[in-house]
């Protein structure tokens, strides 16, 4: 299959790159800064030649926005809105000005479309979408609409020979470095690794294997539309997230922080305060209505084989053989 991915350069583009090369299909990477093979200009804004790899192809994999590892002041938020609806809108064109349009469409979004909760999960058919929550940042619903409005134009694109799905995903956990399980190591490793603000927040995740095999199972299942929670069913909060992790690392002890010494941690790694305080309690309600087998679905042994392919420095993803 040819398969193009826009926006493909960051890590999760890198999981599915590597893997879906592997597999023996022809992917193709949309990026602002090809630099070798198989990578194509784009804006990420604009119709292009680019749209070229498009028409013919079989799959669209969108990951196109800007790094929700940042500061959240207005001037970013923004860019995150315009960098994920822009791309979302052009990759729509695209699609419906094809000649040969591809059969799927897969679109990334976030499970931070959920409100912020701790009593019960969120699941795609009952799952609270958030912006009114009670007692959180006022910018917190400011990311709910970035949300909404990625998988809105999604939706409104008209392309109706291609199927269309949109994939709430959770963090997505690997052991290339810069990603999110690399941090969150590296807190551990520095005896930083204990709970925050409490730590009764829940950690909604998916292991990198498991992201692939439930994009693929996507791919082939012709009868599945719309949002769709990819994440593991195991979320659990914070504080007990973080002491499997200290386990599987082998350091005994984790320093806990206050929500100001978190502040303060966010603003030293330019990053925000929401993505270690946001309660996300996300299960993937589809994916096992339709019969989806987690590799991974606990944290505790996801984390033993992550910290365990990062000490090995495996980046790529071992896929299990199958009877």
């Amino acid at each position: 299959m040819k398969i193009v991915i826009p926006g493909g350069t960051g890590q999760v583009g890198a999981i599915l790159d590597r893997a879906l090369t592997e597999a023996g299909n022809e992917v193709v990477v949309l990026s602002r800064r090809p630099s070798r093979d198989r990578e194509v200009w784009w804006d990420g804004e604009n119709p292009g030649t680019w749209a070229r790899e498009i028409d013919g192809s079989d799959i669209v994999i969108n990951l196109a926005g800007r790094s929700v590892s940042c500061r959240y002041t207005p001037a970013n938020l923004k860019a995150m809105m315009d960098s994920r609806v822009r791309s979302t809108r052009v990759v729509g064109e695209a699609i419906a000005a094809a000649v040969h349009p591809p059969r799927v469409w897969l679109q990334m979004s976030t499970a931070t479309v959920y409100a912020h909760r701790y009593d019960a999960p969120n699941d795609e058919a009952t799952g609270v979408i958030g912006g009114a929550e009670p007692d959180v940042p006022d910018y917190w619903s400011y990311s709910v609409e970035i949300a909404r409005n990625w998988e809105r134009e999604q939706e409104r694109a008209d392309t109706p020979h291609t199927r269309k799905v949109a994939l709430r995903a959770a963090m997505v956990m690997s052991p290339d470095r810069g990603g999110v399980f690399d941090v969150l190591s590296g807190l551990v490793r520095l005896g930083l690794g204990g709970p925050v603000a409490g730590g009764a927040q829940y950690v909604s995740w998916i292991h990198d294997q498991d992201f692939v095999r439930a994009v693929e199972f996507l791919i082939d299942r012709e009868d599945i539309a719309g949002p769709v929670n990819l994440a593991a069913p195991g979320p659990l909060p914070q504080r007990a997230f973080m002491r499997v992790l200290r386990a599987a690392r082998g350091v005994p002890v984790g320093l806990p922080a206050t929500k100001w010494m978190a502040e303060l941690g966010a603003l030293a790694l330019r990053s925000d305060t929401e993505l270690l305080l946001k309660s996300r309690r996300v299960v993937p309600g589809r994916l096992l209505a339709e019969g989806f087998a987690f590799d991974h679905p606990q944290w505790p042994e996801a984390a033993v084989d992550l910290v365990r392919r990062a000490r090995d420095g495996a980046g790529s993803i071992r896929r299990p053989v199958r009877a």
